[in-house]
Order: structure tokens, then C-alpha cells, then sequence
């Protein structure tokens, strides 16, 4: 008997945690929607709590170090307690928010380099080990975030890799505590006063702050130097303004004023 208490703290022959999503694409500020299924083990048992989380890898910098980390940024509990008994099932449907400022991890039909976003689902059961489950996710562009970058490749930009970083942009609210850089290789006329052009989106349910940093590494005889730009993008009049010109413009001024661009 302590030996078959023992194996049932440890989780052998205990339930079993799944989650199908309907549609594992979604658009920051939007839900995914699903359910998710327990099935009972050999033994009853008591759930505390079924839980669903959100999921990203972060990159940290700590000192002159840097590593990357699995970072939960929404979560959301789909069930209370509850008494699951051997073999039974018990489905579970759910909506589930995704926040405005979660990054984007497809771009122009494609996965993006460097990019992972998954929601895990938490089985929470008393005196006994953990179950969970891990379903990838597709945060495709809001319609904002796609005019911007279509702009970019109007304009001759090519996609390099992004990644998300922990911490805050200065001068911007953020709700997350990380955020999304998309890196992009510079358009020929930019070629001489850029190395790259980092592009970051932090959204909210009116606007869309971007907010662009434009790196020269330096040479042998130059300091390098990065120049930053901060606009907003109203969903209601995004119609109203050709990107591409509008990018052309602000980059060529901010270049010329650094005496990077002749």
C-alpha cells in the first residue's frame, strides 16, 4: 500500500492532460479557442486547477552575460477544483485572450527566424506531480503591423531574424515586461548609412506604437552610433498615409541630420 502511494505522488497512473486548439492562428488583441480534455487515471483524483499560459523564449542580458529563457506572459485558469475518478473524462472548453503586445511570430506566410510561441496547459493536481501539455501557436501581423512592413520591403528592406528582449523601451508604456525586435537587412540607397534596421510594435486596442533603431556599426577609425525614431499609427486613419514615403522620409532626415547619409 505505501508502495502504491508512493508511484501515485509520483504521478504514475495518474490523469492525463490535452489540449486542441480550433485555430492555432491568432492576431495580438485577439483569443484562441479550444478545450481541453482530462482523462482520469487508474486512481481518483483532486484537481486543483487547470490552467492555461501563454508562452515565449526571452532573451535576458544579465551583466556582460546573455541566455534565453522560456517567459509565461498570460495565463488564465479554465476550472477550479474538482474530483476526477479513474478513467473518467472531463472536457473543459475555453477562449483565451491574447494580449495587444504579444509578438508576432509569422510574417509574410512564414514562421519568422528566430521566433517561438507557445500555449502550455497546466494540470494542477493535490499531493501529487504536475501534468501539462504544449501547443504551438501562429501571432500573425495586425493589419497596422503588415501596412508598416509592407512599406519595408516596398522600399527594398529584407528580413534578417527577430527576437524578443526583456525589458522596457524607454518613453514607451508597455503592459509586458519584454519586446519584439524584427532586425531587417537595409535597402540598397540605405546600404553605406546602416548596418540594419530594428522594428519594434507595441499595440494597444486604438494605435500602434513603432518604434524604429537604426544601427551603424562603426569602422576602424569610427565610433558607431544608433539612431532612434518613435512614431504612432492610428488603426481608424491607416489608410490615409502612403508608409512607404512616410519611412523614406523620416529615414533619410534622421540619417542626414547624423551625417550618415549624403
Amino acid at each position: 500500500m505505501v508502495f502504491k502511494r508512493l508511484m501515485q505522488a509520483m504521478g504514475v497512473g495518474g490523469p492525463a492532460v490535452e489540449t486542441v486548439l480550433a485555430n492555432p492562428n491568432c492576431r495580438p488583441g485577439g483569443q484562441l479557442e479550444g478545450a481541453v480534455t482530462v482523462t482520469g487515471g487508474d486512481h481518483a483524483v483532486d484537481i486543483s486547477y487547470v490552467a492555461l499560459g501563454l508562452m515565449t523564449r526571452v532573451e535576458v542580458e544579465s551583466g556582460d552575460n546573455e541566455y534565453a529563457t522560456n517567459q509565461e506572459f498570460q495565463r488564465q485558469h479554465v476550472t477550479g477544483a474538482f474530483r476526477l475518478e479513474a478513467g473518467q473524462r472531463h472536457d473543459i472548453p475555453f477562449r483565451f485572450d491574447v494580449p495587444w503586445e504579444t509578438p508576432v511570430t509569422e510574417l509574410y506566410g512564414r514562421h519568422l527566424a528566430g521566433m517561438t510561441m507557445g500555449l502550455r496547459t497546466e494540470l494542477e493536481v493535490a499531493r501529487a506531480v504536475d501534468s501539462s501539455d504544449l501547443d504551438a501557436v501562429a501571432v500573425h501581423p495586425l493589419p497596422a503591423q503588415e501596412r508598416l512592413l509592407e512599406a519595408l520591403l516596398r522600399l527594398g528592406f529584407r528580413f534578417a531574424r527577430a527576437d524578443v528582449e526583456r525589458g522596457h523601451i524607454y518613453g514607451v508604456h508597455q503592459t509586458l515586461p519584454f519586446y519584439q525586435e524584427i532586425e531587417f537587412y537595409p535597402a540598397p540607397q540605405y546600404a553605406g548609412a546602416m548596418n540594419q534596421l530594428e522594428v519594434t510594435f507595441i499595440a494597444d486596442p486604438r494605435q500602434l506604437q513603432v518604434v524604429l533603431e537604426l544601427d551603424k556599426r562603426g569602422g576602424l577609425f569610427t565610433e558607431g552610433r544608433d539612431v532612434f525614431g518613435r512614431f504612432t499609427m492610428d488603426y481608424a486613419t491607416l489608410d490615409q498615409t502612403d508608409w512607404a514615403a512616410q519611412l523614406d522620409g523620416w529615414l533619410r532626415q534622421s540619417l542626414q541630420r547624423r551625417g550618415l547619409f549624403g
